[in-house]
């Protein structure tokens, strides 16, 4: 015959409850306990049912991470809340979307998963409060919303694009130009303040011919340095809004038979591993991507399990000059 939890909590010496709360992640029980729980699950072959679980308890133990398959940060930041949700005893369902295409919403407001993960969201995109209305759990994560109080993970994104500009500042450029993101995200917005604000401090002009907007990844960076050191005064220094954004102006710049930085310096923000390659060796600034993932989505759980209740939080994680060598 198959197993039940009665059979794991006879064995364990624990109640059956206290087996579903070990099994789904919940932290109120032991470490001891729940290794006493996992060790009779194993000795008897046990399986949880996550059908029955579902029934039971109204929760799928599943949560939807709304992701966009084109920012080059997809891939660093998916594998921490996928390890963080498995470790908590939640699935992770993945929900692909390009330029925050409502026709996906559907999937996400159907109660077929406990809460979601936003990574994508513009900065007055209507899903959070779409979902807010539904009283659907949610995080953003490297976002937050203009339209309503929700929880939400990030950088200190101004403090970043401060640091940033600061790398080219000390090194004694004035002629500094600016390949700036999409001013509807909220992570683009924020570092082009802080760009901004070194650059005031410093008395130093950001004029209107040297910044040119884009998105996120290298063919911005690439498009956006030929734009810039194609023009009548061309700058000396560039600052960029991602790494991905540096990588593409480092290639373009490369090819345009500059060298860098004598010819002209660049600097970057997130720290990507390809920023420390050699053939890169981006100056940049570090953002904890990592800890900012698992973070969300242990937060996320936090509010669906009641470990975490009361108003929404904004949790900002630090940020760390890297200096490297593309800014002299």
């Amino acid at each position: 015959m198959t197993a039940t939890s009665h059979d794991v909590a006879r064995l364990a010496g624990v109640s059956q409850p206290t087996v579903s709360r070990a099994l789904r992640g919940d932290p109120r029980v032991t470490a001891e306990t729940r290794q006493r729980i996992a060790d009779a699950a194993l000795a008897l072959n046990y399986i949880p049912s996550q059908m029955g679980r579902s029934l039971s308890t109204r929760a799928t133990h599943r949560v939807a991470v709304v992701a966009d398959l084109s920012n080059p940060l997809y891939p660093l930041i998916v594998p921490s809340i996928h390890d963080a949700l498995e470790a908590r005893g939640y699935r992770m369902v993945l929900l692909a979307e390009r330029d925050d295409d409502s026709s996906g919403y559907a999937a996400l407001l159907d109660h077929s998963v406990d809460g979601v993960l936003l990574t994508t969201v513009r900065r007055h995109s209507p899903l959070p409060f779409t979902l807010q209305q539904r009283k659907i759990p949610m995080v953003m994560l490297n976002r937050t919303s203009e339209t309503i109080d929700v929880d939400s993970v990030v950088a200190d994104n101004r403090v970043a694009g401060r640091a940033a500009t600061e790398l080219l500042l000390e090194a004694g450029h004035r002629e500094i130009g600016l390949l700036a993101g999409p001013d509807e995200t909220s992570t683009s917005r924020d570092r082009e303040m802080g760009i901004r604000d070194a650059m005031a401090d410093a008395d130093v002009p950001l004029k209107p011919s040297r910044i040119v907007r884009g998105w996120f990844g290298h063919d911005s960076g690439d498009k956006g340095m030929r734009q810039l050191m194609g023009s009548a005064y061309p700058p000396r220094a560039v600052v960029c809004v991602s790494d991905s954004v540096a990588i593409g102006a480092l290639n373009a710049a490369r090819d345009l038979g500059l060298r860098v930085p004598e010819d002209v310096s660049l600097a970057g923000i997130d720290d990507v591993p390809a920023a420390a390659w050699p053939i890169c060796n981006l100056s940049t600034i570090g953002v904890p991507l990592d800890k900012m993932s698992m973070d969300a989505a242990n937060l996320l759980i936090d509010r669906l399990t009641g470990v975490l209740t009361g108003p929404p939080v904004n949790r900002v994680h630090t940020i760390r000059p890297v200096p490297r060598g593309t800014h002299a």
